[in-house]
């Protein structure tokens, strides 16, 4: 009898852990809490979890991987020129050499305005660390990217295909920064409306690297799961760091020791 997959016992491990965590109703936004913490930690299993499992169905051709072809195939058979063009302009934008100048000019404007660099860097260690580590992977991986004829521009990808880094770079972009701004105003609307822009951001820029044959869903699917997990450690190292800057102000009396900081 074939042995069960690790993954499958991990995975319900965490959604109970989150749910229960949940239950307690924490405010997040409190540095006392650990809830947060810990919400942070399960991102980082989660995205772990998710990309490993994705890369094991890449690697044994099965599961998720079954479809990579097909959604391919039909993407390429749906293809016009005015989507072609909208999907080419996206791709470009949140691409290598777009991205990171949005990116630090994002940064620069949002300390400049808040007077706090906190928050900024975060943004910008969050997209170095994905950065890295997407090329590693990459490397690593060593995946062929998908047949030249299904490619818009045949030869103008030459890197690896897995994961996507555009995926990477968008969905580490709109999570961490709307983390680090939802967080200082941290309210369930406001939750819900951040998680379905941030959902429909990323998923533009995943169907444009899909619609333009660049990769297969696997690639992409990995990519959000690494972004999930960088995400976890932003949270970590962000609510950790109002942790021991609650404890210090409670420390020397002062009577606002619930405050997040501000830089």
């Amino acid at each position: 009898m074939p042995r069960e997959p690790w993954y499958r016992q991990v995975v319900p491990t965490a959604t109970r852990t989150a749910r229960a965590v949940w239950a307690r109703r924490s405010d997040l936004r409190d540095p006392s809490s650990r809830a947060a913490v810990v919400i942070g930690a399960l991102l980082i299993v989660l995205g772990v979890t998710v990309l490993l499992v994705v890369h094991d169905a890449v690697q044994e051709g099965d599961d998720l991987a079954e479809v990579d072809t097909p959604v391919l195939d039909w993407l390429v058979a749906a293809r016009g020129p005015a989507m072609t063009a909208f999907l080419e302009a996206v791709s470009a934008v949140t691409g290598p050499s777009v991205l990171p100048a949005v990116v630090v000019v994002a940064c620069v404007v949002w300390g400049v305005v808040t007077k706090s660099w906190w928050q900024p860097a975060l943004l910008a260690g969050a997209m170095i660390l994905s950065t890295l580590v997407s090329v590693v992977l990459k490397s690593a991986i060593a995946r062929p990217r998908p047949p030249l004829d299904t490619m818009t521009v045949p030869g103008s990808e030459t890197t690896y295909s897995f994961p996507s880094g555009h995926t990477v770079g968008t969905a580490t972009f709109l999570l961490t920064a709307g983390y680090l701004i939802w967080i200082r105003s941290p309210h369930v609307r406001s939750l819900v409306l951040w998680a379905l822009g941030t959902l429909a951001g990323i998923a533009l820029v995943a169907g444009s690297r899909l619609y333009l044959g660049y990769h297969f869903l696997t690639d992409v699917t990995a990519g959000f799961a690494l972004a999930v997990a960088v995400l976890g450690v932003v949270v970590v190292v962000d609510r950790r760091r109002a942790v021991r800057a609650a404890r210090m102000t409670a420390g020397a009396g002062g009577e606002d020791a619930g405050a997040t900081p501000a830089g």
